[in-house]
C-alpha cells in the first residue's frame, strides 16, 4: 500500500482525494448477523463481573431490607410502598457505580503490544475531525499540533487530516476552509489535509462520518475520530495504531480523555472532577466490558472495513424524538459492531487523550438536552436482536443517567407527601375492628437517618477510590497542591457538587419530559469558549428553581423545623441557583482558585509539549474574518482558495431550480454597492452564494458604498 504522502497525488479537485467508495449497508436491529470472530472471556474479566454484581445486588438487598425495617411492612401505605420502590431504584442506580468503581481496583495494566505486523506501516489512518459551525482556529491549531508532534517522532507519513463540515452559516464555511488552506500550506510535504462540506446535514454528525466511509473509506485502515475540541499526542496516536494492527479482531479502541484549557470556575470544578474521579470510572467500564466496551463517539480509533461492515444506521421507526435517525450513534455504533463479533474495548494505559468542557452551568444544561434525547432513543435499540448482554448494560447505562434525575425527584416528593401527611392528616389508632390495642403508626427515625449515611457513603465510593489514588499518585498530587490542596480541592468540589447536584436534577428532569412529549432537541453549534452568563440569563434560566427552593423551605419550615435541617443541602442548592449558574462561568473566579492551588490539575501545573504547542499557534494565529462574504469579494486569493478547497455544488434536479439561489442572484444584480447586496441577503441566501462561484463574481463586481465627506 502506497504511504499517505504518495496517494495525496492522486487527488480530485475540491480538496479531497480521489473517491474509495466502501459499502456500508444499514443494519437490521431485527435479524441477527454472523459474527465474524468468537468471544472469549477472560478470568479477569469475569473476577471484575463478580465484584460489580455482589456489591450492587448487595447493597440494593440490604438499603430495601433497612427501608422495609423504617416502616411496617404488613400496614404500609400507598406513599410509603411507592417511595421504597422509587428508593430501590436509586440505591440500585448508585450501587452499581460503586461496585464499577470497587471492580476497575481489580484490573490490571494492559500488556502493550510490542511492534506492528508487517505491512501494517503502510496502513493509512484519517485523523477525522467532523466540525459544525466552530471557530475553525481551535480546530486547526489542535490538528496542526498532532501534525507536529507525529513529525517529530517520524509518523505523520501514516496519517492524513480529514475535516468534515456540517456548517450551516456562510460566515463559519468560508472561515472554514481560508484555515484549512492555510494549515494545507502550513503542513505541505509533511501530512495531507482534506476538507469536505455537505450540502445536505442528512443525520448530523453520524451521518457525516457514514458518507465519509461510503465515499472515501477504502482509502484508510484506520479512522481516528475527533471532536472540534480533541487533542491526542503522538504517542497516543501511534499507540492506537500499534494496538489495532496487533489484532486483527480490534474493531474499536477508545481512549480515556482527560479534560483540559478550562479557565471559569464551572469548568475548572469538572476539570478537575474527571482528573480525580474519571480514571476511577473508565477503569472501572474496562475492567467488567472486557472486550465488549463502549464507544464516545471521539478519541477513538476505529477499524473502517469493520465500520463499514457493521455500524450502517437505520432510520428509527416513529416520530421524533424516539424516532428518526440515530442522535447518540457513539453507544449504538460499538453495540452494533459487537453484535458483529469485533472486539471494542477501553483503554486505560494510553494517556495523552485530552478534550474540553462546557464553560458554565448554562452551557453544560444546552449540551446535556441534546444527550438527553439521545440516551432515551435507546429504548428503541436496546431489545435489538444478537446484542451481546454487556451491550445492552450500557445502552441501560446511557439511558438510566438521565431516567436518575426524574426518578430521584418523584422520590423527594414522595417524601415530601409523607411528611404533608404526616403533619395534616390525624392517624387512626383505632380501626373499625374494634381490637383491643390501638395500631400505633410506626416510622424508625433513628433507622431512616442510618440509612441516609449509608446511602451517601455508598455514593461517595467512587469519590474516595479516586481521592486515595489522587493522594498515591505522584504526578497528581505534585500537580494538584501537594497533600493539602489535593484534600482541599476534594472537599470543594464535594461541597459544590452538592450544592448544583438538586439544580441539574430539575435540569435533567426538564429535559427527559420533553422529550417524552415529543419535543426535538434540534442542532446548535456548542460554545466552547469562556464567558460568564450575565445575570439576567442567569435569572431567566434558573428562576423557576429558585421559586421552587423558596417556595419548599417555607412549607417545610411551617410544618418541622427539624426536617428542615435534613433537606436543607437540597434546598441551598436551589436558592442559590440564580448566584451559582451566575458564578460558574466567571474566568475571574476561576483565575484566583488557580493562585490558591485549588482544583488544579497536573496538566495545568505541568502542561505537556503538544498543549503548549496549540497555545502558541493560537495565540499567534491571524485572525480570520467575521464578514465572510465582504472578505471573499473583496479579496480574490480567498475566493478561488475557498472555490478551489471545496467539493463542487450537487447539481439541481431537471426542474427543481433552487430557489434560494434566484433570489440571491436577483438581489445581487438590483443592488447598486456591495453593502446593499450584502444586507438584503437572507442566511440561507448566503450559502448559496457561498457556493457559487459566479455568484461571488458578481458580488465582487459591486463597488462599495462611497464614504462621507467631512471637508467641502
Amino acid at each position: 500500500m502506497k504511504s499517505a504522502l504518495a496517494l495525496a497525488a492522486q487527488a480530485s479537485p475540491g480538496g479531497m482525494p480521489a473517491e474509495s467508495p466502501v459499502d456500508m449497508p444499514e443494519q437490521d436491529l431485527h435479524r441477527r448477523p454472523p459474527r465474524e470472530h468468537a468471544a472469549k472471556m477472560t478470568a479477569a474479566v469475569l473476577f471484575a463481573r463478580i465484584i460489580l454484581a455482589c456489591v450492587a445486588l448487595g447493597v440494593s438487598a440490604y438499603g430495601i431490607y433497612q427501608m422495609l425495617q423504617v416502616v411496617r411492612f404488613a400496614s404500609m401505605t400507598l406513599l410509603q410502598g411507592l417511595m421504597i420502590f422509587f428508593f430501590a431504584i436509586s440505591l440500585a442506580w448508585i450501587a452499581f457505580a460503586a461496585g464499577s468503581a470497587l471492580a476497575g481496583a481489580s484490573k490490571r495494566r494492559d500488556a502493550p503490544p510490542q511492534k506492528l505486523r508487517s505491512g501494517g506501516a503502510a496502513t493509512i489512518t484519517a485523523l477525522v475531525m467532523p466540525i459544525y459551525n466552530e471557530e475553525p482556529l481551535r480546530t486547526m491549531t489542535s490538528l496542526q499540533a498532532m501534525a507536529e508532534e507525529l513529525t517529530r517522532i517520524g509518523a505523520n507519513r501514516s496519517f492524513e487530516i480529514v475535516i468534515l463540515s456540517d456548517s450551516t452559516d456562510a460566515d463559519a464555511w468560508i472561515r472554514e476552509t481560508l484555515a484549512v488552506d492555510r494549515l494545507r500550506a502550513t503542513l505541505a510535504g509533511v501530512m495531507s489535509v482534506w476538507y469536505r462540506r455537505r450540502w445536505q446535514n442528512v443525520a448530523r454528525k453520524s451521518g457525516n462520518i457514514e458518507d465519509f466511509v461510503k465515499r472515501w473509506g477504502g482509502r484508510y485502515g484506520y479512522m481516528i475520530v475527533l471532536d472540534a475540541d480533541s487533542l491526542l499526542d503522538a504517542a497516543t496516536l501511534q499507540g492506537l495504531r500499534v494496538a489495532m494492527d496487533a489484532d486483527a479482531a480490534l474493531g474499536i479502541l477508545q481512549t480515556a480523555p482527560v479534560l483540559i484549557g478550562a479557565r471559569t470556575f464551572f469548568g475548572r470544578l469538572q476539570q478537575f472532577a474527571g482528573r480525580v474521579y474519571g480514571p476511577v470510572v473508565t477503569r472501572g467500564l474496562a475492567a467488567w466490558s472486557g472486550d465488549s466496551g463502549n464507544y464516545w463517539g471521539h478519541n477513538a480509533i476505529i477499524r473502517v472495513a469493520a465500520f463499514a461492515q457493521s455500524c450502517g444506521l437505520p432510520q428509527l421507526s416513529g416520530r421524533k424524538p424516539f424516532g428518526g435517525f440515530v442522535l447518540s450513534h457513539d453507544f449504538v455504533e460499538a453495540a452494533l459492531m459487537r453484535r458483529r463479533g469485533w472486539k471494542v474495548r477501553m483503554t486505560t494505559e494510553l494517556g495523552g487523550s485530552w478534550e474540553e468542557s462546557p464553560p458554565s452551568l448554562i452551557d453544560l444544561a444546552i449540551r446535556d438536552r441534546r444527550w438527553a434525547q439521545g440516551n432515551l432513543q435507546h429504548v428503541k435499540v436496546i431489545d435489538a436482536t444478537g446484542l451481546r448482554f454487556t451491550s445492552r448494560v450500557h445502552l441501560g447505562i446511557g439511558i438510566m443517567s438521565y431516567l436518575s434525575s426524574p426518578l430521584w425527584l418523584i422520590l423527594l416528593t414522595i417524601g415530601f407527601a409523607l411528611a404533608l401527611q404526616s403533619h395534616l392528616i390525624r392517624p387512626e389508632y383505632f380501626t373499625q375492628d374494634f381490637q383491643l390495642f390501638p395500631t400505633w403508626p410506626r416510622f424508625n427515625a433513628q433507622l431512616m437517618v442510618n440509612l441516609f449515611w449509608f446511602s451517601m457513603a455508598v455514593l461517595l465510593i467512587p469519590k474516595a477510590i479516586g481521592y486515595v489514588r489522587a493522594l498515591f499518585s505522584r504526578r497528581i498530587r505534585r500537580g494538584a497542591g501537594g497533600v493539602i490542596g489535593v484534600s482541599a480541592s476534594v472537599m470543594l468540589e464535594v461541597i459544590l457538587s452538592a450544592l448544583y447536584a438538586p439544580i441539574l436534577m430539575l435540569i435533567q428532569s426538564r429535559h427527559v419530559i420533553e422529550v417524552v412529549r415529543g419535543r426535538d432537541s434540534g442542532r446548535k453549534a456548542q460554545r466552547r469558549d469562556a464567558g460568564a452568563s450575565t445575570w439576567r440569563e442567569a435569572w431567566n434560566f434558573h428562576k423557576r428553581h429558585f421559586l421552587l427552593g423558596l417556595v419548599t423551605t417555607i412549607i417545610v419550615w411551617f410544618l418541622s423545623p427539624p426536617m428542615l435541617a435534613w433537606v436543607s443541602p437540597a434546598l441551598l442548592g436551589l436558592f442559590l441557583s440564580v448566584p451559582l449558574s451566575r458564578i460558574s462561568g466567571s474566568e475571574s473566579v476561576g483565575c484566583w482558585l488557580a493562585r490558591v492551588a485549588l482544583l488544579r490539575t497536573p496538566e495545568e501545573a505541568e502542561p505537556p509539549r503538544i498543549i503548549v504547542r496549540r497555545q502558541e499557534l493560537q495565540n499567534s494565529a491571524a485572525a480570520l474574518p467575521r464578514d465572510g462574504l465582504w472578505h471573499l469579494a473583496r479579496n480574490r486569493e480567498a475566493r478561488w482558495a475557498h472555490i478551489n478547497g471545496n467539493l463542487p455544488r450537487p447539481a439541481e434536479p431537471r426542474g427543481e431550480p433552487n430557489s434560494h439561489a434566484l433570489t440571491a442572484e436577483k438581489k445581487i444584480r438590483d443592488a447598486r454597492v456591495l453593502e446593499e447586496a450584502l444586507a438584503w441577503l437572507t442566511p440561507l441566501e448566503r450559502i448559496q452564494v457561498a457556493g457559487d462561484s459566479s455568484l461571488l463574481a458578481q458580488l465582487a463586481l459591486l463597488p462599495e458604498a462611497p464614504r462621507p465627506s467631512y471637508f467641502i
